[in-house]
């Protein structure tokens, strides 16, 4: 179970935030929506332990990672939640093999190469594993972030925007895929979007006000 309660956050003196509590189970998909500046990316960073909330409380089954310590967290963030940013942040001296590696290796110390490589084939990108990110298009570029974000089997993956660059096709193929691997891995899957395709596609919604 992923919840949240009473989440409270601000940018200074001028813009604050009040957040509706979210609760999602393992292997579900919560997509949350909402105009431009209603906090979205916010929310998944703070879902993601990326920032912390002023008040309130986020669990990620037992865990309130509002609680961390900032090493506690960053340690339970490699191992337990999946990200798929906007931007990618690969290590573009680094091939797209090495990129997810090093994911796993950044979190346990250990590199799960074989992992890596049949993730990267189910994700259709078995004859891309050797070059580098910059020489992939949008699209592989975004089931490399998918690979990358799965790696370490999380419990809650979270991905921001993932289709907005992406024509419908595309758009529908990673739709499919991230909710595809979040059944299969078990994990609790929250999508940040304004891409009415997806609003569509996934019936379980909120929308920030």
């Amino acid at each position: 179970m992923i919840s949240t309660k009473s989440i409270h956050f601000s940018y200074g003196k001028g813009t604050n935030f009040t957040f509706p509590d979210v609760a999602i189970q393992r292997g579900e998909t919560l997509l949350i929506t909402g105009g431009s500046g209603k906090g979205k990316t916010t929310l998944l960073h703070l879902l993601g332990g990326l920032i912390k909330p002023k008040s309130g409380d986020i669990h990620i089954e037992d865990v309130n990672i509002a609680k961390l310590s900032d090493k506690k967290l960053d340690h339970f963030r490699g191992k337990n939640i999946g990200l798929v940013l906007q931007q990618s942040y690969f290590v573009e001296s680094l091939s797209v093999l090495e990129n997810v590696v090093l994911a796993s290796w950044l979190a346990t110390g250990k590199q799960a190469t074989q992992k890596a490589q049949q993730l990267l084939t189910q994700l259709g990108l078995e004859d891309q594993i050797q070059k580098l990110p910059s020489q992939l298009s949008i699209g592989q570029q975004q089931r490399v972030s998918i690979a990358r974000a799965i790696i370490n089997e999380p419990k809650l993956l979270l991905a921001d925007e993932p289709t907005s660059s992406l024509d419908d096709e595309n758009a529908f193929i990673v739709a499919n895929m991230l909710s595809g691997l979040a059944k299969q891995y078990g994990a609790a899957l929250i999508i940040v979007t304004h891409d009415q395709r997806l609003k569509d596609r996934f019936s379980n919604q909120i929308t920030l006000l």
